[in-house]
């Protein structure tokens, strides 16, 4: 199977990326800085792109079976656009091209209900300020993605992550349609799911999240070595 991964630099595209492969894909690694990309791989293509470039984005698209976007944007305080803007790219792309499958991220913090089995300190401090305070742009731009994606016609699923941590295996992560217990999703998790849907028909039109259950950081550990990674 042909599959185009936007995002691909960043350490969840860089894992799919790998997974994809290892699996006996090809994949074509969408990147702005094609010289520091770290893989090599007879069925791998680096492709020079920036989300933001209808034109090469186009271009990116074209011949692929699937697609995955893995984007990701720190924290800050300006606005942020490479989500919606991105994706409309992609999407339009997609649709010019004949490509119907599409696999996105964004975040559990977007199902809009509250932490199931958190205590109060979490549901009430500690994740307004990340979602209102730390990642409003962020996030308020992943709104405007996902409300892209379900009008766009193709064969979507968006999954949606906990905090991000790092471990070297896929574990027994859950999936479910709706806000999971759990604070986190190791990466290698969430980019088993993305390949996993973007080679099935499982969750089309759904939006997904993902949690790991084993081994997980505590919630220091993650503010301070993930708040302003994606």
């Amino acid at each position: 199977m042909k599959i185009v991964v936007f995002g691909a630099h960043g350490p969840t595209g860089r894992r799919t990326t790998e997974q994809a492969l290892a699996a006996g894909h090809f994949v074509t690694a969408v990147t702005r800085r094609p010289d520091g990309f770290p893989l090599t791989h007879p069925a791998l293509r680096v492709a020079v792109a920036d989300v933001l470039d209808p034109d090469a984005v186009d271009r990116a698209v074209a011949g692929q079976d699937a697609v995955v976007s893995a984007l990701g944007v720190p924290f800050g305080r300006r606005p942020v656009t490479v989500y919606s803007t991105g994706l409309a790219h992609i999407t339009r792309a997609m649709t010019g091209h004949g490509v119907s499958r599409l696999v996105a991220v964004t975040s559990t913090f977007l199902f809009g209900t509250e932490a199931p089995g958190e205590g109060l300190f979490f549901r009430k401090v500690m994740e307004p300020l990340v979602t209102r305070v730390l990642g409003r742009t962020v996030y308020a731009d992943m709104r405007r993605m996902e409300d892209a994606v379900r009008h766009s016609g193709l064969a979507w699923t968006v999954l949606r992550p906990g905090g991000l941590f790092d471990t070297d295996t896929v574990s027994d992560y859950r999936l479910a349609t709706r806000r999971l217990p759990g604070r986190y999703t190791s990466r290698a998790d969430l980019a088993h799911a993305l390949l996993r849907h973007a080679t099935g028909e499982a969750h089309v039109h759904a939006f997904v999240d993902v949690r790991t259950t084993e081994n997980t950081p505590g919630m220091l550990d993650l503010l301070r070595k993930e708040a302003l990674r994606k």
